[in-house]
């Protein structure tokens, strides 16, 4: 059986476990807004480089436009407004539960493929979705994080949790959709890196279209220019995330499910306990390590099945 999908998928999630922890750095320093802004410019380049070095031309300008359509609007919604409303959503509610929302992607993309595309799953990759994700909940509920600050009242407090996870279903949606919709542009065999070029432009001539409209295009390249050593971590998590991890889950939806797919990619939070463990001495409740089993557990049979 060929897993090459599943095996992207997998590669996505580390891909990411590593980008997340490299972006962590620059925001403390520039800011997640700026972060956001500034990795999807570098990514650009970077793709538009390696596109020029295997295909002879940084952008696949004759894809078509059906392939640039698809691609562009999942660029959009997956990687320009899904990660604005997750970046809004863990101000609001904090990372902790902000991942904890961005779970509900593989459901998300799993009711779409099959109400768009047709998409089925066995009943034992349904089963191993609903592991996976229950290792997932398990361990970014039992994972000790900050949450976001806790405004002076009770009430302002309740509405700006329900704005949050508002916000977080939304960008797990968006997550969710952009997979999809990627499936669709990514028909053919067509090159990931191709793929994600597209996606890549899309999603920063939006996002700068939002800061120019913000008035903060200045203020971005200001604050960049101020912090050399932020700039230097931008460009490796770029390369790390944006280029090789989006890259891979363009890789992944072409070979297998949606379903299957975007809950491989669901595990960061997973992969993140290792490197917490050995880079950062964090230590961590038992809780947390039943969750991690769990998650591996689904997705074993997720191949096995």
């Amino acid at each position: 059986m060929d897993y090459t999908g599943e095996i992207a998928a997998l590669l996505t999630s580390v891909f990411f476990s590593f980008t997340a922890v490299i972006f962590a750095q620059a925001s403390r320093q520039v800011g997640a807004m700026i972060t956001n802004r500034v990795r999807l410019v570098i990514a650009l380049i970077y793709l538009m480089v390696i596109n020029l070095v295997l295909f002879g031309q940084p952008l696949p300008i004759e894809a078509g436009i059906d392939r640039w359509a698809w691609l562009g609007l999942s660029g959009v919604v997956g990687l320009a407004l899904g990660d604005l409303f997750l970046f809004r959503a863990y101000a609001d509610i904090g990372p902790r539960l902000g991942m904890l929302m961005m779970s509900l992607a593989p459901v998300i993309g799993a009711i779409t493929a099959w109400i768009v595309f047709g998409e089925t799953l066995r009943p034992g990759q349904i089963a191993g979705i609903a592991v996976t994700l229950i290792g997932i909940a398990w361990v970014i509920a039992a994972r000790p994080k900050a949450d976001a600050p806790r405004p002076a009242t009770e009430a302002a407090h309740q509405g700006v949790h329900s704005r949050g996870i508002v916000l977080g279903m939304l960008a797990a949606t968006g997550q969710a959709w952009g997979l999809v919709l990627s499936k669709q542009g990514m028909t053919g065999g067509f090159s990931p890196f191709a793929g994600n070029a597209i996606r890549m432009l899309a999603a920063a001539v939006a996002f700068w279209l939002i800061t120019f409209a913000q008035r903060q295009a200045g203020e971005t390249v200001h604050v960049v220019r101020a912090h050399p050593n932020a700039l230097k971590l931008l460009a490796l998590g770029a390369l790390v995330g944006p280029v090789l991890g989006v890259s891979a889950s363009l890789l992944a939806v072409q070979h297998a499910e949606i379903g299957v797919a975007s809950t491989l990619m669901a595990l960061p939070p997973v992969f993140m306990l290792p490197i917490g463990y050995f880079a950062f001495k964090e230590r961590f409740g038992w809780q947390t390590i039943v969750g991690t089993f769990v998650a591996m557990i689904g997705v074993a049979v997720l191949f096995l099945v």
